[in-house]
């Protein structure tokens, strides 16, 4: 009898645990998500860029070609030259590999593939996706920002592809969401702690824009942009 009392006091005492948890994560998640950073920043207004989401995940869209970086020398997708030509932004982001590639729609979801992206089991992919045109909306806010600050997120863009011994993109074949798309390997591993939106906060902070303390959802960094 007194092993089955101490069995169930153990098992209230991890489920407590487990709700304490979740309980500070979610106070985490909006209260750090509320704290501005970069909101003092003044700077000359020279590149166009876009922050999108799709009402889960963030993406940063960014000119194909200026005199800074021109990404269509290394990131490709499956178009003819001349509707290659008539695109004018690429929408960059990073996740989960599996969400990305195994989940396109939500009915899609396995188990298995929220666990692992969840406690960062998985590794990660870059998605890329070329526009011709980017209109501001609720879910697409403009940004101008300084060529030195356009640049800070060029590097911090780069840095989150991973690359062969030849430095080269290593663009993962046969998988995309439409023609004008493609995945990239890339860096690091998606957690509950780290995951689009973070990355998308912290490529904003990196260019010294507005953006959360930490976040790891779209509406702790669009809240900055009202």
């Amino acid at each position: 009898m007194k092993s089955i009392k101490q069995t169930f006091k153990i098992f209230f005492e991890i489920i407590l645990a487990f709700v304490i948890l979740i309980l500070i994560y979610a106070f985490s998640v909006f209260g750090l998500s509320k704290i501005s950073v970069n909101t003092g920043v003044t700077q000359k207004e020279e590149v166009e860029i876009f922050i999108k989401t799709n009402g889960v995940h963030t993406d940063i869209v960014v000119p194909i070609k200026n005199e800074i970086k021109d990404w269509s020398k290394e990131i490709k997708f499956n178009q003819t030259k001349s509707k290659d030509s008539l695109m004018n932004y690429i929408a960059i982001g990073w996740g989960d590999k599996g969400f990305y590639l195994n989940t396109p729609q939500w009915s899609d979801l396995k188990a298995s593939t929220a666990f692992r992206a969840a406690t960062g089991l998985s590794t990660s992919a870059m998605h890329t996706t070329f526009c011709k045109s980017v209109s501001e909306s609720e879910s697409c806010k403009r940004i101008l920002v300084s060529k030195e600050n356009y640049q800070k997120l060029v590097i911090f863009i780069n840095d989150s592809f991973q690359r062969d011994s030849n430095k080269k993109l290593q663009c993962i074949s046969g998988r995309g969401y439409a023609k004008n798309d493609s995945f990239y390997e890339a860096k690091g591993s998606y957690s509950l702690f780290r995951t689009c939106n973070t990355w998308a906060n912290d490529a904003l902070k990196q260019a010294n824009q507005k953006a959360a303390f930490w976040t790891p959802y779209d509406g702790g960094i669009f809240c900055h942009y009202q």
